[in-house]
């Protein structure tokens, strides 16, 4: 007896989801599809039903990676918690995020691998990195859209670098010193938040 569509849909998106934490966790030549599958509770064959390549599943589970800043926005405008500049800044520079690579950026968690991937992935994220800038902007009460672009493109910019190294040093003390310190300086140096 064949799938349904919407068997189908659903494990797609299920196959997707497990490759998107894993690939953050174990970066994208860390996790191989056999392995992806088995977890998936699928064989290797069943890859080919829904990927035309193991570039096709790379592209979208770091595509699903991206936007959770978005989401949280839509759902403060739904009537859930509300988010500012401060509030992003301390949930991305936590240790939470930093202890839960799996849940968290894939930006801070795969630049460097994502920058050597195919086309379509680098095209991804730079659109990402543009409505990620882009929404850090907003926060900004900076009358000059050309300067809020640029302290939004800084504030991005240390947030994934201070998570990177903050994860890439094996002294807990000097990553949480990393994570706090990055998050009082941009939370102090005058970056004015809109309402």
């Amino acid at each position: 007896m064949g799938y349904s569509k919407a068997q189908k849909t659903r494990t797609h998106k299920r196959i997707v989801s497990i490759a998107s934490k894993r690939f953050r966790e174990k970066g994208l030549a860390g996790c191989g599809i056999a392995e992806l599958m088995k977890e998936a509770g699928l064989t290797v064959g069943g890859f080919y039903k829904h990927f035309g390549s193991r570039e096709d599943l790379v592209a979208e589970a770091v595509n699903s990676a991206f936007a959770g800043w978005q989401r949280r926005l839509d759902a403060a405008k739904s009537g859930g918690p509300s988010m500012s500049l401060a509030t992003l800044i301390d949930g991305y520079l936590s240790e939470a995020h930093r202890d839960n690579p799996g849940t968290g950026c894939a930006f801070s968690a795969l630049a460097p691998e994502i920058a050597r991937s195919d086309k379509r992935t680098r095209s991804l994220a730079s659109e990402r990195v543009r409505n990620d800038v882009q929404l850090i902007a907003t926060f900004l009460s900076d009358r000059d859209k050309r300067a809020a672009r640029s302290r939004a493109i800084l504030i991005f910019s240390a947030l994934v670098g201070a998570m990177s190294l903050a994860r890439a040093v094996s002294d807990e003390a000097l990553s949480s010193e990393m994570l706090k310190t990055v998050a009082g300086l941009l939370k102090n140096s005058r970056l004015e938040e809109q309402g």
